[in-house]
């Protein structure tokens, strides 16, 4: 037997990926998808399924995407796949971050001091103002104005805009 070949569990698995691929490309956003380059006969498939809705005709045509892949150099689309995830995946982390700062500061009162420490930039009485009047908001059950005006100048500071 010749070692060299892949095993039939590696190319079923490199098979799948590939699909899994092409599953990727359909549900991507039109704006994202026209940004890559893809062949024809890719792009007219990947449209066909979008249009699909029926789970057995759409299973199939994802099975016919995978076999189109296996033609096609891969490596381009996953890397443009994986730098919107990485994207995405600091826009979520940075997101989570300012949330975090923005709880800390409605908890604790001597929060302002340290995140003033570690953002030099911050106008401490605006961002006073801003706490009391999302804690309010919090207390007379009232739309979060001063809660949303807090997030968008933490998100300024943090970011480096301010």
């Amino acid at each position: 037997m010749d070692d060299r070949r892949p095993s039939k569990t590696q190319r079923k698995k490199a098979v799948h990926e590939l699909r899994d691929l092409g599953v990727e490309l359909v549900e991507l956003s039109e704006e994202r998808l026209a940004a890559i380059e893809l062949p024809e006969r890719l792009r007219d498939a990947v449209m066909d399924a979008r249009r699909i809705t029926a789970h057995g005709a759409r299973r199939r045509q994802m099975q016919y995407i995978g076999k189109i892949m296996r033609k096609v150099d891969a490596d381009p689309i996953r890397a443009a796949l994986d730098a919107w995830r990485t994207k995405s995946d600091s826009h979520t982390a940075e997101h989570k971050r300012i949330e975090a700062w923005r709880d800390r500061l409605l908890a604790d009162a001597d929060a302002v001091g340290a995140f003033a420490a570690e953002y030099p930039a911050a106008n401490v009485s605006k961002l006073r103002t801003l706490i009391d009047g999302a804690q309010r908001e919090r207390i007379a059950n009232q739309p979060p104005r001063a809660f949303r005006q807090l997030y968008q100048s933490l998100r300024e500071l943090i970011e480096g805009k301010a």
